[in-house]
């Protein structure tokens, strides 16, 4: 199906959806690809793995709207980046979707879910009692999925390993809307930061997060 959703944030920021309905060969078609990442497809064995790796990359060759290579590379974090590219990128996938977030010198983070009742069973281990007190948290399953893709997504955005959800990663009071924003500190070896944080469910029941900053 392609791009199914797409957003200019600002006049250098861009985020995309794509569902992913197509098989590994329409993926591959409209890629460009080296040895090292031909192996990186041979090693994920035509899972749904792989069709999430070839779908963001084509979504990120989309929005970057170029027909050339793009070498998109993993640092020692576990965070995507552009060497050849003065932009700052983000990726996520959850079942059939992809997103990608790009800015030109902001550095952004992204995080896609499928929403399931599960997340009840785990909430103690990203939330911290006081964040669960919030009205529009506790047990609530929309409320859960804002609250742990704006965690994510801040995660993403701050792109180094060691921060902790619970401990370092705190959400203020929201209000929940199918669409909006909420206010994240960021407790960060540089210092505190803090970030708003916005998000919207898609009509199929997936949550979206994104932080630009």
């Amino acid at each position: 199906m392609a791009l199914v959703f797409q957003k200019q944030i600002d006049a250098h920021t861009i985020l995309g959806l794509w569902k992913i309905e197509e098989t590994e060969e329409e993926l591959l078609s409209g890629l460009q690809l080296k040895d090292h990442e031909l192996e990186i497809i041979n090693s994920l064995h035509q899972s749904k793995r792989l069709l999430h790796w070839l779908s963001t990359r084509l979504l990120l060759r989309t929005l970057l709207n170029t027909e050339d290579y793009i070498d998109c590379q993993i640092d020692a974090h576990g965070k995507p980046f552009l060497p050849h590219a003065n932009k700052h990128i983000s990726l996520s996938h959850s079942y059939d979707y992809a997103a990608v977030i790009i800015s030109e010198g902001k550095q952004v983070g992204v995080d896609i879910e499928i929403i399931k009742h599960k997340i009840k069973s785990i909430k103690h281990k990203f939330l911290s009692d006081v964040e669960l007190a919030h009205k529009s948290v506790g047990d609530n399953i929309q409320g859960l999925y804002v609250c742990w893709c704006a965690k994510e997504a801040v995660y993403k955005w701050y792109g180094k390993k060691g921060l902790e959800f619970k401990q370092h990663i705190h959400v203020k009071p929201f209000k929940l809307k199918n669409e909006g924003d909420l206010q994240v500190i960021a407790e960060l070896p540089e210092g505190t930061k803090q970030l708003q944080v916005n998000y919207f469910m898609t009509p199929d029941n997936y949550m979206v997060g994104y932080v630009v900053g």
